[in-house]
């Protein structure tokens, strides 16, 4: 039997149909959507929840010292929780699609897209991250991420961390996601592939509605278990779900089935 050190995780996911453009109603609606959730850990919101997708970055994207970050670390306070989704930031002349990991405490890590969805522009109007962030929480190793981000799995890849009896790199990856309904397919897919493959949970968090390029969102936001079976899965309306994930259950799925002991090596290109 595993030696347990992670803590349970009370994980709620708020998928919601974000304004188009209007950051005030956003707030105000996000806000009260997080303050309806009780005694979570970790609420995960959506990608660019305070905007939409949107790659008129002029209208989007806000400052670091801008009310979109003071309110998401002030909400994590109010509810006593970690808070996470994405904002589009202007750092100078380039704006970030910045997924903020916002404490209670008042701190934050954050980790800027790296793999932007070239089909809509996105790679020709925001600057692209070159690292991976991995946070902790109640024991967790967290591997936060983006929504296109899903479909690549080589920096996804959980490898096996060299300290004895450390674990792997993360026991939990969570996607934000601005994800059309007409790709939804994938979106489900990968979320299954990506538990399986990397011996970990996911949580994975999209919007509904429609935005203001008319484009239909389903939802779909899901949790699935180290081995591809779904937890939650939410459907195209707007959801509060939330689960308790067992640090138990994945300890003795990865000393069942070691397939890290198998994986191949190799090292990424950061080019």
């Amino acid at each position: 039997m595993p030696t347990v050190k992670l803590q349970p995780l009370k994980v709620s996911l708020v998928q919601g149909a974000t304004r188009w453009h209007d950051s005030a109603a956003n707030r105000d609606y996000y806000g009260g959507l997080v303050r309806q959730v009780v005694g979570s850990d970790l609420i995960v919101l959506p990608e660019t929840f305070l905007s939409g997708f949107s790659n008129d970055t002029r209208s989007a994207a806000e400052g670091m010292d801008g009310e979109g970050v003071a309110w998401l670390l002030a909400l994590a306070a109010e509810v006593g929780a970690v808070i996470c989704g994405s904002l589009a930031i202007r750092e100078d002349d380039t704006v970030y699609n910045r997924l903020f990991w916002a404490r209670p405490d008042g701190s934050f890590a954050r980790y800027d897209k790296r793999h932007l969805f070239r089909m809509a522009g996105e790679h020709t109007r925001y600057g692209s991250g070159s690292e991976r962030l991995i946070v902790e929480l109640k024991g967790w190793r967290i591997l936060p991420q983006v929504c296109y981000d899903l479909r690549f799995p080589v920096w996804l890849r959980n490898r096996r961390l060299e300290s004895a009896g450390a674990g792997m790199e993360y026991d939990l990856a969570l996607f934000v996601a601005n994800w059309p309904a007409p790709r939804r397919q994938p979106w489900r897919t990968l979320l299954r592939a990506r538990a399986i493959e990397n011996l970990s949970y996911v949580v994975g968090v999209n919007r509904v509605g429609m935005d203001g390029n008319e484009l239909p969102y389903a939802g779909d936001s899901a949790v699935i278990d180290p081995r591809g079976e779904p937890l939650i899965e939410c459907g195209a309306q707007e959801q509060l779900a939330t689960v308790t994930l067992d640090p138990l259950a994945l300890l003795e799925h990865r000393e069942r089935f070691p397939a890290w002991m198998d994986a191949d090596g190799f090292s990424l290109d950061p080019g």
